[in-house]
């Protein structure tokens, strides 16, 4: 049912129950918020969203009220701007003025407010809350003295990643964000995915920086600079080079990654493929054994970490496999350098990655073989884009080139690890292959409900079952996961990413506060899949090369070596 209401002396439609906020951005009206998230109930506690309503005394805030027949709003006169105008000023008193070395200098919400009120001088002065930078994390950098207190962070660590990393600590003007006894970002339950990063509206939290070790690689003669690119990178970066929006840009990028000085440029895709093929043998094995089962994907380093801290009795059922940036870091180390009479110690590895929590999978124990890392520096989409920039690289005039061999061919299954269900889509595909000898198709499959919150899909071959479910990031997590490993129909396969949507909407992403861009980085990678000619990873030849010159049997003995890894439980402050 809908309401009329004037706003600003237009009449409009709105839906009855929906807030005014709600009805203001479908009808195309903006109203600033800071503290605001459009998946999760309003807080009214930033109050830059305050709007005038005729016969009120006081200003209400628009994400928390509800419209009502008749209602007249004004939401810039001038009374609004003014309380607008003071909340940011207060909000300046004792916010650091570093906004040209700031890390979010350009997508800065505060910054980008001020700007809009006409804030030009600091006109209320206050001492500034100081509490130390906080560089003990891998993945995550927080700056607490650029902290608003907006609460994003909070709500989106607690209600849509369950993992409550953040809380606020003391009251009134004492307040601040902190994590449980306010230990150090590495001691605490973070588990780095970095959708805190993606949604911080200043500089308090950002990812670690590893750009200035890559250039000084990049120039140092001495070592050979190999480059790895994640499935979802060449559909992501588009439009901050003025390029259409989910545009696949997979051979501009490789052109431009040589121009920068990297000697070697491979596709992740590639390694998923590989790493598809590992899995598939472990499922195999596991449903014939008929233990260990569901199998947990483990290409997520987020959603690994999580297991190991809330739920160290299902370890031994993760994958053993290493997610596809690892497998290629010891592909890289292990098979090529040697073919190409490189030095392992030489060869410097990096990999470009959507997520923040890849640069604490690199440096993880379990992911050196021989004291070599397999990865020895992880940047961020992010950081992508500003070393294509420093190195003054016009994506809009460059020629497409591809990959380096070997590793210059991938299955579309391997570009589906960029979206939420494309790892099980491929094992899917894979183990029908395997079994079958044909491709699985659309027809082949058939939809299973096991529960709120998750996907799941089921098909036969070779007289056997198998079922697979698809959890969508970790919201109401600490509820589906017992659902699924205690349900009453037989699973298979359990594939989390930790952020919704999958690689696409990663914590290392450009700062996107449309959903609509997300939707068509997605709608890319299915593209691509529709398009290739290659859909399986057994029909990859790079995937029969590299097992018939070098690994041998998939879960083999040097498959299990260099392909796979192990996991363990996890003592954190919860």
């Amino acid at each position: 049912m809908n309401v009329s209401i004037e706003v600003n002396s237009r009449v409009i439609q709105a839906r009855k129950g929906e807030t005014i906020l709600s009805a203001l951005n479908r009808n195309g009206i903006r109203v600033p918020t800071l503290c605001y998230m459009s998946e999760l109930s309003p807080t009214g506690a930033c109050r830059l969203c305050v709007v005038e309503v005729e016969g009120r005394d006081n200003l209400v805030t628009s994400c928390s009220h509800l419209v009502e027949e008749g209602m007249q709003i004004k939401t810039h006169s001038p009374r609004v701007v003014r309380a607008r105008k003071t909340l940011v000023e207060l909000l300046l008193s004792n916010h650091p003025d570093d906004c040209l070395y700031c890390e979010r200098n350009g997508h800065c919400e505060l910054q980008n407010l001020a700007a809009e009120l006409h804030i030009r001088e600091r006109k209320v002065l206050r001492k500034s809350f100081s509490q130390k930078l906080d560089l003990s994390s891998p993945s995550i950098v927080r700056d607490p003295a650029k902290c608003i207190l907006c609460g994003r962070c909070v709500r989106v660590c607690d209600e849509i990643q369950s993992v409550s990393t953040f809380e606020f600590v003391k009251r009134g003007c004492n307040m601040y964000v902190g994590t449980t006894m306010s230990r150090d970002l590495n001691f605490s339950n973070c588990i780095g995915c970095g959708a805190c990063v993606m949604v911080c509206p200043t500089g308090a939290l950002y990812e670690r920086q590893n750009v200035a070790e890559v250039m000084d690689t990049l120039s140092n003669p001495e070592l050979v600079p190999i480059v790895q690119v994640a499935p979802s990178i060449s559909v992501s970066i588009a439009a901050e080079f003025g390029l259409k929006p989910g545009k696949d840009i997979n051979g501009m990028l490789y052109a431009a990654l040589r121009k920068i000085g990297f000697k070697y440029i491979f596709d992740s895709a590639s390694a998923a493929d590989i790493a598809t093929t590992e899995m598939a043998e472990e499922l195999l094995k596991r449903k014939e054994n008929g233990t260990q089962l569901p199998v947990l994907s483990s290409c997520c380093p987020a959603w690994v970490k999580f297991v190991e801290q809330w739920y160290p009795e299902l370890i031994p059922q993760l994958s053993a496999v290493k997610s596809p940036q690892q497998v290629m870091g010891s592909l890289i180390k292990n098979y090529f350098a040697p073919a190409n009479e490189l030095n392992p110690s030489k060869v410097y590895s990096v990999s470009v990655m959507p997520c923040l929590a890849k640069k604490f999978e690199a440096q993880r124990e379990e992911m050196t073989t021989r004291g070599l890392s397999d990865v020895d520096s992880v940047i961020s989409t992010r950081e992508l884009v500003r070393l294509i920039k420093l190195y003054g690289v016009d994506l809009q005039n460059i020629e497409s080139q591809h990959a380096d061999k070997p590793f210059h061919i991938r299955s579309s299954a391997g570009k589906l690890f960029g979206i939420s269900g494309g790892t099980a889509q491929a094992l899917a595909r894979l183990i029908f292959f395997k079994l079958t000898g044909k491709d699985l198709v659309e027809s082949k499959i058939t939809e299973v409900k096991l529960g709120q919150g998750v996907k799941a899909f089921s098909f036969k071959c070779a007289e056997k079952t198998f079922t697979f479910a698809v959890i969508n990031g970790l919201q109401n997590i600490h509820n589906i996961i017992p659902e699924l490993i205690n349900s009453k129909t037989p699973i298979d396969y359990i594939e989390v990413m930790a952020c919704p949507g999958g690689c696409v909407s990663g914590g290392g992403q450009p700062y996107e506060p449309d959903k609509k861009m997300v939707k068509l980085r997605a709608k890319a990678i299915l593209e691509i899949d529709e398009a290739d000619g290659i859909k399986c990873a057994a029909r990859n030849p790079i995937v029969q090369a590299v097992y018939q010159e070098f690994v041998g049997e998939p879960g083999g003995e040097l498959a299990g070596k260099l392909l796979k890894t192990r996991y363990s439980k996890r003592d954190v402050l919860l």
